[in-house]
């Protein structure tokens, strides 16, 4: 674990980062990551990356530092990474989000040591922070509609449910952290509708891709996504010691 290097390539350079900036500190992993806001969407990457093209036939490191236009920011690409993450928002509310993009960029980000892994936050990343209490009794139903997604409400939603009212306060400790974590867990397995987790028998985390087509076909049924974040996620498959599980 000692010699990892970690790519986290994020959507945004402000919540996102700081999350993640938070999550690697409080895990003892903070001198191993990489952290690069790509400063726009998932489905921009997608038609800079498989639109016309087969995504195999290039390395993601090499796509990025094409594509980089700070200098300082293409010189991080040239180094060599353990694993890459990807942490982008599902945003359905975009105009160019595609259920057929989607799944194609999750059925081929799928591990973080080889091309890189994708974690999706539903409906974006602000859904890490959509607990009123921790552990939150009542999140399993939390959902985030079309309806409000078009109309820019949820983040100030999530500002006004949020315990204390303030990103800064929320999960400030591994323990906070920790429940916050395992409660999105549970949650993404029953999104999932399998089994959660028992012991040895299963792996911690579900496929996300199955999360994503669940969440997928929900909102096309009910204009709606359940809220999730998947992006601590990692820490969990870097580490599943890490976390004390909450059953």
């Amino acid at each position: 674990m000692s010699e990892s290097k970690i790519l986290v390539l994020v959507e945004g350079a402000r919540t996102d980062l700081r999350l993640m900036e938070r999550l690697f500190k409080i895990y003892g992993i903070d001198d191993q990551r990489v952290i690069i806001p790509y400063n726009t969407n998932i489905y921009v990457l997608y038609n800079t990356m498989f639109n016309n093209a087969d995504p195999a036939e290039f390395d993601i490191l090499g796509h990025l530092k094409e594509h980089e236009t700070d200098p300082l920011k293409k010189t991080l690409f040239n180094d060599r990474y353990s694993d890459i993450l990807l942490i982008f928002d599902f945003d359905p509310q975009d105009s160019q989000f595609s259920a057929e993009k989607i799944l194609e960029m999750s059925e081929y980000f799928v591990e973080s040591t080889d091309m890189g892994k994708l974690y999706l936050n539903y409906p974006m990343v602000e859904a890490f922070y959509h607990m009123k209490s921790i552990p939150d009794k009542d999140y399993d139903s939390y959902t985030a509609s079309l309806t409000e997604l078009k109309a820019g409400q949820y983040k100030s939603r999530v500002n006004t449910e949020t315990r204390n009212r303030n990103y800064s306060k929320f999960a400030v400790t591994k323990t906070e952290c920790d429940k916050v974590i395992w409660q999105n867990i549970k949650k993404a397995w029953l999104i999932a509708e399998k089994p959660g987790p028992a012991g040895d028998a299963k792996p911690p985390i579900p496929d996300l891709t199955d999360v994503l087509r669940k969440q997928l076909a929900r909102m096309q049924a009910e204009n709606e996504v359940a809220v999730l974040c998947t992006c601590p996620f990692y820490i969990v498959e870097y580490d599943s010691k890490l976390i004390a599980i909450d059953e």
